[in-house]
C-alpha cells in the first residue's frame, strides 16, 4: 500500500509501527461555529482513510481533536453575550449531529484542549527546559531559530519567510517566526493557572500535547486540510520533536482545496456553505460520493451539478441494492450460477485504493461493477441467489463498508415499504371491482378495514388516492 507523504514529497509503502495497529491522528474543528463543506472533505476522506485500513484487516486507533478554547470562540462569545465554554459546548454538539448524518463513524477519542490543560503545560515546560521556548511577562513563545530542520514539511525557508511580509507583528517576539505556546489572560477571558501566570494555550501546542498523549511520541499517521501544513502542521512538528526527540509523524497527509463554483469559499462572496446547510438539499450519500470521485489530495470544485450527478449514481446503486434483497429473499437456490469473476473485481477494487487511497478510480470500479452485474442479470432467467450473495458482500464490504455510499439496511426497508404500498393499491383495486359489482358492503368494509389500521382512502373523480396517518 502506498501513501504520498507531504514530508517527504512523494509516495512511500506504508509500513504501520505496530503491525497490529494504525494511529491516526486528524485536525478536528475549532468549535465556534458549524463546519464547512471544506471541512467536511476533511473528515469524510478521513473517514474514509480509516475505512479501508480496517478494511485490510487492520486495528485503527483514530483520535480527532476538537479545539474548545481558541480565540475565534473568545471572538464569537463577546459577540454572542454569552460564555466562551458555552460557545463552544453549543458547536461540539452541532459538530458530532452533522457528522453522524454524514455517515461518518465515531472516532475512538475526540479529545478536547480544556481537558488536556495539565498535558499542554507540561509540554510547554519541557519545551522552555530544553530551551526551544521563552516567557516575556507571562506570553510564552516558541523559538523557532532553535529547532535545526523548521519548514522541511511546508518547504518553506526560515530566511525567506523571515523577510515575508505575512507574519504578525509582535514586539515581545525574538523573531517575528516565533509562535505562541501559552497566551497571558486578557479581562474578561476565560483562563487557567500555570507557571506562567493565568493564560491560555496557543492552537499548535494543544494538537501536539493531544496527539502525544493519546497516540504516542511517534504514530503513523497525521492528516488534515492542505491549508494547515504551515504554520499549524509545521509547528506541531517542531514542537513535538524538540521535546521528545524522536520523529513525530511517519505519514503526512493532506486533502486537497475545495472551490464553490470555480471560486474560493468565502463569506463575503455569499458563497460559504456549511454542511449542515448542503444537507438539506442533498443526501449523505451524495456529498460522500462527490467526495470520492476525486482524488483527496486533488483540487475540488463543488457545484449542485457535482451533487445531482453524485446522486443519479446513487440511484443505480440503490436499485440494484434493492434488487439483490429482493432476490435474496426469494431464496432461489434451483436456479443457474452465472460466470462472474468476483475476484478480478475485488482486486481491481483494492489496487485502487492501495494507491494512494485513489477513491476515484475505485469508485470506477464500484459503477463498472453495477453495470455488469445488471448486463448479467439482464442476460440470464432463473439465477440462483448464490450469485446475489456474492454481489451484495462485495458491495456491503467497498460501497458500504469502505466509502460509505450504501445502506443495506435501508434497501431492506425500501422493499418493505415498496410492498406495503403495493398491497395497499390491490386492496384499491379489489374495491374498486367490488363497487362495479355493487357490492358495496365488500367496499366499504375494504376502506373501513385500511382506515382502520391508518390508510385512508381519497375517493376522486379520476382514481382514489390515499394518505397514511400512522
Amino acid at each position: 500500500m502506498l501513501i504520498y507523504n507531504t514530508l517527504t514529497k512523494k509516495k512511500e509503502e506504508f509500513v504501520p509501527i505496530d503491525p497490529s495497529i494504525v494511529k491516526i491522528y486528524v485536525c478536528g474543528p475549532t468549535v465556534y461555529d458549524y463546519f464547512h463543506i471544506g471541512n467536511a472533505r476533511s473528515f469524510i476522506m478521513s473517514d474514509i482513510i480509516r475505512r479501508y485500513f480496517e478494511y485490510k484487516g487492520y486495528n485503527v486507533k483514530f483520535v480527532m481533536n476538537l479545539t474548545d478554547v481558541d480565540d475565534k470562540i473568545i471572538k464569537k462569545s463577546i459577540k454572542e453575550g454569552t460564555e466562551a465554554a458555552f460557545v463552544a459546548e453549543t458547536y461540539a454538539k452541532a459538530f458530532f449531529e452533522d457528522v453522524k448524518k454524514l455517515k461518518i463513524k465515531k472516532a475512538d477519542l475526540y479529545p478536547r484542549a480544556t481537558a488536556h490543560m495539565g498535558d499542554i503545560i507540561n509540554l510547554i515546560k519541557k519545551l522552555e527546559e530544553k530551551g526551544f521556548a521563552y516567557n516575556i511577562d507571562g506570553n510564552v513563545f516558541y523559538n523557532v531559530s532553535k529547532f535545526v530542520g523548521y519548514g522541511k514539511l511546508s518547504g518553506k525557508k526560515i530566511d525567506e519567510l523571515e523577510s515575508g511580509a505575512r507574519i504578525e507583528i509582535n514586539e515581545e517576539k525574538k523573531s517575528p517566526l516565533d509562535f505562541s505556546l501559552w497566551k497571558k489572560a486578557k479581562e474578561g477571558e476565560p483562563f487557567w493557572e500555570s507557571p506562567w501566570g493565568n493564560g491560555r494555550p496557543g492552537w499548535h501546542i494543544e494538537c501536539s500535547a493531544m496527539s502525544c498523549k493519546h497516540l504516542g511520541e511517534t504514530f503513523d499517521i497525521h492528516a488534515g486540510g492542505n491549508d494547515l501544513i504551515f504554520p499549524h502542521h509545521e509547528n506541531e512538528i517542531a514542537q513535538s520533536e524538540a521535546a521528545s526527540g524522536k520523529k513525530f509523524v511517519n505519514y503526512w497527509m493532506h486533502f486537497g482545496f475545495l472551490n464553490i463554483d470555480n471560486e474560493k469559499m468565502s463569506k463575503s462572496l455569499g458563497n460559504f456553505l456549511t454542511a449542515r446547510e448542503i444537507l438539506k438539499k442533498y443526501s449523505a450519500e451524495a456529498v460522500r460520493l462527490a467526495f470520492a470521485q476525486t482524488h483527496y489530495a486533488g483540487p475540488l470544485n463543488f457545484s449542485d451539478d457535482l451533487l445531482s450527478s453524485a446522486e443519479k449514481g446513487l440511484e443505480k446503486l440503490k436499485n440494484l441494492a434493492e434488487k439483490i434483497e429482493e432476490e435474496i429473499k426469494a431464496n432461489n437456490t434451483a436456479g443457474i450460477n452465472p460466470s462472474f469473476d468476483f475476484d478480478k473485481i475485488r482486486i481491481s477494487f483494492e489496487a485502487a485504493m492501495d494507491d494512494d487511497i485513489n477513491s476515484s478510480q475505485a469508485c470506477g470500479v464500484i459503477f463498472d461493477f453495477i453495470r455488469e452485474v445488471n448486463r448479467t442479470i439482464a442476460e440470464n432467467e432463473n439465477i440462483n441467489v448464490k450469485f446475489y450473495l456474492d454481489v451484495k458482500d462485495f458491495l456491503k464490504k467497498t460501497a458500504e463498508g469502505v466509502l460509505g455510499i450504501l445502506d443495506f439496511s435501508a434497501a431492506v426497508q425500501q422493499n418493505d415499504f415498496s410492498l406495503e404500498n403495493d398491497l395497499i393499491e390491490l386492496f384499491i383495486k379489489l374495491r374498486i371491482e367490488a363497487k362495479k359489482e355493487k357490492n358495496f358492503a365488500l367496499s366499504d368494509k375494504i376502506r373501513d378495514e385500511l382506515k382502520a389500521i391508518g390508510v385512508i382512502l381519497q375517493d376522486g373523480k379520476e382514481k382514489t388516492t390515499y394518505k397514511k396517518s400512522k
